[in-house]
């Protein structure tokens, strides 16, 4: 008898992957694969390094299944996981970005001239993506993640709000500021004033 595993809920997927089933935890990361790759890009802005980031949340993933709530959103369980996956690649980068007294010439000048000139229209929209991820992936901690994991991730503010451990209202502030911030960042600052206004 074969099984339709995408007919399983998620805790029961849970519970027969700890029970060695390993389609189960294969379909597990099918429907979720994206989504964490969604929060992972825009949290790093970087496309490889978010593949990265995916590969690592689902060995922690795998590893701490026992651990898994059955009542609780699997997504959201995930989220969290690549969420702290993330911080971990953000602290590596900075260590290694202080260790080597610089930054790296050759990765800004490929970066400067992928964005100098676009072939077609998906280039162009591309292009945007690119750009706002990067502004994305520039935000404080405290305002990047509620904005991911809502408006990129889909969770709903309350979903969003246990997961960080904060109220509803103050993910709606932060997201709302998130947002300001960003138009800030794709408008260069321009059309603000200087400081003070």
């Amino acid at each position: 008898m074969s099984v339709d595993w995408s007919t399983l809920s998620d805790g029961d997927l849970a519970a027969l992957s700890l029970a060695g089933r390993q389609p189960a935890f294969a379909e597990i990361l099918r429907r979720y694969r994206a989504p964490v790759f969604r929060v992972a890009r825009a949290w790093t802005g970087e496309a490889d390094e978010a593949l990265d980031i995916v590969q690592e949340t689902f060995v922690a993933a795998h590893r701490a299944l026992g651990r898994y709530d059955g009542t609780r959103a699997m997504q959201a369980w995930l989220s969290t996981i690549a969420l702290n996956k993330c911080r971990d690649w953000a602290r590596r980068r900075a260590v290694r970005r202080f260790l080597s007294f610089g930054f790296d010439h050759a990765t800004q000048a490929e970066t400067v001239a992928h964005d100098a000139v676009a072939i077609d229209d998906e280039a162009a929209d591309r292009q945007e993506l690119d750009q706002v991820t990067r502004a994305i992936a520039t935000l404080p901690d405290t305002l990047k993640t509620p904005l991911i994991l809502h408006t990129i991730d889909g969770l709903p503010q309350a979903e969003v709000a246990a997961t960080l451990g904060i109220s509803a209202k103050a993910v709606e502030t932060r997201i709302y500021r998130a947002r300001v911030a960003l138009t800030e960042k794709l408008r260069g600052g321009q059309g603000g004033g200087g400081p003070g206004a």
